[in-house]
Formats: C-alpha cells, structure tokens, sequence
C-alpha cells in the first residue's frame, strides 16, 4: 500500500503541474494515466460501478466548482478563479490507495481560497490528531469543529471509508460527529479520510452522467484526501508529500 500511496502521489504532483486556464480535464485525466501505467499500476476509478450506472470512464475524477466528487473528464476547460478538486486511486500488486486535492485555477475570489484553506486545514487536523486505539469520533469533532468555525459546512451525506485489497470497504468514516459511524482506530486499520466542504448548503444532486455529484444551490465545495495506515507506532500517510505529510513537496 505504500507503494501504491507513492503512485497516487506521484499522478497529484504531475496533475499539479498541469493545472491553469486553458486547460481540459480531459488533459488532466491524460497525464495522471500516464503516470499510473508508467508505474505498472491499475486504474482503481476506471470501469468502478454503483447501481444504475455505467462504469466510471476515466482513471481520475476531476470536479471544478460547485462539482463536489466523481466529475467526469472532458473537454471542460479551467478558468482563472475556478477550484478543480482532482481525485486519483490506484491499485498496486492488488493493494488500493486513494487521494484527493483541489487547487484554485490563478487568481481565486478570497472566499474560495479560504474555503481550500479550511477543508485541507480539516484533514490536516485528522492527520495531527490521529492516533492507535481512540475512538474516530475524537478526531471527527474537532474536523467539524475546524470547518464550522471557518464559516462553512461539512457534507454529511459523502464521507471516506476504510481501504484496503478494494477501493471501498467497511468502515465509513464520516467527517463530522456521529455515533452511529464510530469505532476504534485500532492497529491494521487503513482509511481514506476525505473531508468534503461547502460553502452554501450541504444538499446535493446527482448529475444526468449518474456519476458527477454537486451541491444544489450551485456554489463550490472542496475535497481533499489522504490514505492513512494506523500502526502499533502511530499513524503513516501513505499518500503524503515528499516530506511526509500533507501535499507539501
């Protein structure tokens, strides 16, 4: 799982450095699968299937805007002041790992780059607070707490999950308070933790694609995501930056 941590890491770096005005996500979606073939590795997005939909066509899903996840690529192009959250999972000798970012496209109104800032500030706080043998909901408290303070709203009705030989496994992992959806973050456990964010309302519409999910009152949401190993030593992210944690490089 680490080397497939790696993989994720190195397609984000190379879609990074492609993202700004002008370009398609269909263009980002080309330069994350070359990544991931040159890496001898599988596409975990592409031919995913949940009922009543064709399979996912694409090795990344790329959401700009008010898209929250699983956007389509295309021949959308970004604008300056978009935010495009991009999405990449990969399996690797039959082990998943997955990851998300959203980056501002140029020069993005204060309030959107705020919004960034404050739903990578909320997995930053899981990453900081985790820990083996507490309960999840220790570390979801303070995530909720983090976006509410900032003046924006958890999406309640997509959250992360466990990961592992599939791309989705038990347990769900909620990035708000829940106790129907708490557990102990116990040694052996690996979780996609993935803070989803709105800045208007939390309510959400599935796209005629059957795939690409938005917020209903149109305005943007941000995602990012890291998979996290939970070890007798503490916690490893195995899709972090080249210094270990988070996207920095």
């Amino acid at each position: 799982m680490r080397t497939a941590g790696s993989i994720v890491r190195e397609a984000h770096e190379a879609a990074a450095a492609v993202v700004g005005a002008g370009v398609t996500t269909a263009e980002i979606d080309e330069v994350v699968d070359g990544v991931i073939a040159s890496r001898g590795a599988e596409q975990l997005f592409k031919g995913q299937r949940v009922p009543g939909t064709d399979p996912f066509p694409a090795a990344t899903c790329v959401s700009v805007n008010q898209e929250i996840v699983h956007g389509i690529p295309g021949p959308r192009k970004l604008r300056g002041g978009d935010i495009v959250s991009i999405d990449v999972g990969v399996r690797y000798e039959g082990w998943c790992a997955d990851a998300a970012v959203t980056h501002p496209v140029g020069d993005v109104a204060p309030k959107l780059r705020k919004l960034v800032e404050a739903t990578e500030g909320a997995l930053r706080i899981a990453l900081e607070t985790l820990r083996p043998n507490i309960r999840w909901s220790e570390v979801a408290k303070p995530m909720e707490e983090h976006v509410r303070l900032a003046g924006f709203h958890v999406i309640e009705s997509l959250c992360g999950h466990g990961i592992g030989r599939q791309m989705w496994e038990a347990p769900q992992v909620p990035n708000y308070f829940s106790p129907s959806y708490d557990f102990e973050l116990t040694p052996g456990l690996v979780l996609a933790i993935e803070p989803m964010v709105a800045l208007g309302t939390t309510a959400l519409r599935l796209m005629p694609d059957g795939w690409t999910i938005e917020t209903a009152d149109g305005r943007p949401a941000a995602h990012f995501e890291h998979t996290v190993a939970i070890t007798d030593d503490g916690v490893s992210v195995l899709t972090a930056g080249r210094n270990g944690f988070g996207w920095a490089q």
